[in-house]
């Protein structure tokens, strides 16, 4: 099927304007009156949506899209219109919208602002809040930021293994078997017989793949891995998560100095890359989530970091608890 998403209005509306398009997407909100309709529809390719019009005796079937419920996903042909005046950059005349997918009355997204702590709740429909598809497209972007900055600048990516054997940075680790707890085998002295494991020996998830890389730096001199990392560390804290993605790289024949270097300049490529390529996304953070986001971001992409000894790193934290 042929279509178009709607991140290409918002980036090329002069080559869409006035012609006909085909759109596909959930419907966020539907409202009409006895010969017109809206639809505020979302493909989930932009944080902003398009605005659906559809009139009874420009589409065969305007009762029944009419009385489609919020979360109804859509297949909409009609003509992009620019809309300067309007609140929306352009909509779409509907000539025809055939309904793919219809929702119930119950569908728990209605048109209003939900908890986290909801959409917790319905983890399989979260992804369509502006929340969580902001953050989910920014983590996207941060993503392939990481992989641009490091593939750029000569860095070979490794794939470092999840399930190993090796603990790198002391932390406590997830264990992993395919072994009935209920009934474990046992060494004659009542031990765990790990030699009837899947793998014949204990072995876990991941907490870093550093020696990994490390042993790889020495064959290609500047390496990287970036993947998921485990921790069974009992932590409450906003600060420490069970699982995350880890950046890892490994550079040979540098200094601390060179490191340094590395390190800002990712942080910067990486925030600039986000602020580029998701603006609407930001924007909504910056309004919603964290107010002043973008200005410290932009600060810190700006600004040289500053760089103190551990000693005396140590002594303004000390200054500051006194």
């Amino acid at each position: 099927m042929k279509r178009q998403e709607v991140a290409s209005f918002y980036k090329d509306l002069s080559s869409y304007a006035g012609k006909t398009v085909t759109v596909c997407g959930w419907a966020r909100s539907i409202r009409d009156s006895k010969t017109l309709g809206f639809i505020d529809l979302n493909d989930g390719t932009s944080f902003k949506g398009v605005q659906i019009v559809f009139e009874d005796g420009k589409i065969d079937n305007f009762k029944e899209i009419a009385s489609q419920n919020v979360g109804a996903a859509l297949r909409v042909t009609g003509t992009l219109l620019a809309t300067p005046e309007a609140k929306q950059p352009f909509e779409i005349h509907a000539s025809e919208i055939v309904v793919e997918g219809a929702s119930t009355p119950d569908y728990p997204l209605q048109k209003k602002r939900h908890t986290v702590e909801f959409l917790r709740t319905i983890p399989h429909l979260r992804a369509r809040t502006n929340l969580f598809s902001a953050a989910f497209r920014i983590r996207s972007a941060a993503a392939y930021g990481i992989h641009k900055f490091f593939q750029e600048n000569g860095f070979v990516y490794i794939h470092t293994p999840v399930i190993t054997t090796t603990d790198c940075e002391g932390a406590e680790m997830f264990q992993v078997t395919t072994m009935d707890l209920d009934n474990l085998p046992k060494t004659e002295d009542g031990a765990v017989d790990y030699r009837q494991d899947f793998f014949q020996k204990q072995v876990f998830l991941s907490g870093s793949g550093q020696l990994q890389v490390e042993t790889m730096a020495q064959a290609f001199s500047k390496v990287y891995t970036f993947g998921p990392t485990f921790r069974a560390e009992r932590s409450n804290t906003p600060r420490h998560a069970s699982e995350f993605w880890h950046i890892e790289p490994e550079i040979a024949f540098a200094d601390l100095n060179d490191d340094m270097d590395v390190i800002e300049a990712a942080v910067k490529s990486v925030i600039n890359y986000v602020l580029e390529t998701c603006p609407q996304d930001m924007e909504f953070c910056n309004q919603f989530v964290d107010k002043g986001l973008l200005d410290r971001l932009r600060h810190v992409a700006t600004s040289d970091f500053a760089r103190v000894t551990y000693t005396d790193a140590v002594k303004i934290l000390e200054e500051h608890n006194s």
